[in-house]
């Protein structure tokens, strides 16, 4: 008999997973270096994230120039840390690069990873009598403010013919909303993988709908300006993206091997990293930061700014850089299947 998640048993992956696709956690900075030179490349990173891919798919391995290792519990301070040069370099989801570019950050988007949105779901409680997205209508639904999961929600609601002002909104963090939800205190919960595995796999609810064709499904490297100006800097950048596509193209052969490691590395149980793995991480492929990516990012950054969670209109084609492009697939090129 599976055996079923106590939400404590959640509390701690949570903490440790707040992710990319957005948060208020605070920054820690880690103090781990790799290679060898008298160049240092400074990455953002976050808990089983860049780091973690490309030790497990040994492309860290001669390196003629250092990286410099700094962890972020969220996507927000690291595109801070990106804005104050502190770092040259960091992975986040497709929503924080859109809160730092309408605020003025001094960010560019030099690399993109198209994978499904199956992983970004609302979910509903088991005995839970909604079984359409229309139904949410005056029901209450937890997601954290300005994610990526805000996002969803309200791109779902805008397909069953509602909108935010059809629901009752609760604006909780994860670690709350896991608390609001599994308590009945809300009637949905708008969330993110791993996440969604977490709930799936310890029965603690069911999905009402996904993202799948309603949201981008893009993750970003996103660098500071000032380090793609340092001509050697530029050029590691270059040799530490063809290694982190190496790597993520690495993952879809050597899933359960990479479940391990991602599951050692962030306290997630097994079980749920190998369903986060194939629903989610394992269907990621690298992709061209081109037109049709800058307009789906202009879509989202519209939203946010038509729900004046965003101050100002925002040119997000002012914050990319196509330079490390390459030979690659367009942005609209399908994810690899999900097997989750």
């Amino acid at each position: 008999m599976r055996r079923r998640l106590a939400p404590a048993a959640l509390l701690l992956p949570f903490a440790l997973l707040l992710t990319a696709c957005g948060g208020n956690s605070s920054a820690s900075t880690g103090t781990g270096t790799d290679g060898k030179g008298s160049l240092t490349l400074n990455v953002g990173d976050q808990k089983g994230g860049s780091e973690a891919i490309l030790r497990a798919a040994g492309e860290l391995k001669n390196l003629d120039y250092k990286i410099k290792w700094s962890t972020f519990t969220s996507g927000p301070p690291l595109l801070e840390a990106v804005n104050a040069k502190a770092v040259d370099i960091g992975g986040v989801g497709n929503t924080p690069p859109v809160f730092a570019a309408g605020a003025g950050s001094k960010i560019t988007v030099v690399a993109a990873f198209h994978g499904t949105s199956k992983g970004d779901a609302i979910l509903v409680p088991n005995d839970s009598k909604l079984s359409k997205p229309q139904d949410l209508k005056g029901k209450s639904v937890a997601v954290a403010q300005g994610s990526s999961a805000n996002y969803q929600l309200v791109a779902s609601l805008k397909a069953a013919g509602l909108s935010l002002g059809d629901i009752k909104v609760k604006y909780l963090q994860p670690a709350d909303a896991l608390a609001a939800f599994t308590s009945g205190k809300v009637d949905a919960w708008a969330v993110w993988d791993p996440y969604t595995s977490q709930i799936l796999q310890g029965k603690q609810g069911r999905v009402l709908t996904t993202g799948d064709g309603i949201t981008n499904g893009l993750t970003f490297q996103v660098a500071a300006p000032s380090a793609l100006q340092d001509k050697k800097k530029a050029a590691a950048i270059k040799d530490y993206l063809e290694r982190l596509r190496r790597a993520t193209a690495w993952v879809y052969g050597h899933q359960e091997e990479w479940a391990k490691v991602w599951a050692k590395d962030t306290g997630l149980p097994y079980e749920v990293a190998l369903a986060s793995v194939r629903r989610t991480n394992s269907t990621r492929i690298s992709v061209a930061v081109d037109k049709p990516l800058i307009a789906s990012e202009q879509q989202i950054a519209d939203t946010f700014t038509a729900l004046k969670l965003i101050p100002k209109k925002v040119d997000f084609g002012a914050f990319v850089d196509t330079r490390y492009n390459g030979k690659l697939p367009a942005s609209t090129t399908p994810a690899r299947a999900s097997q989750g």
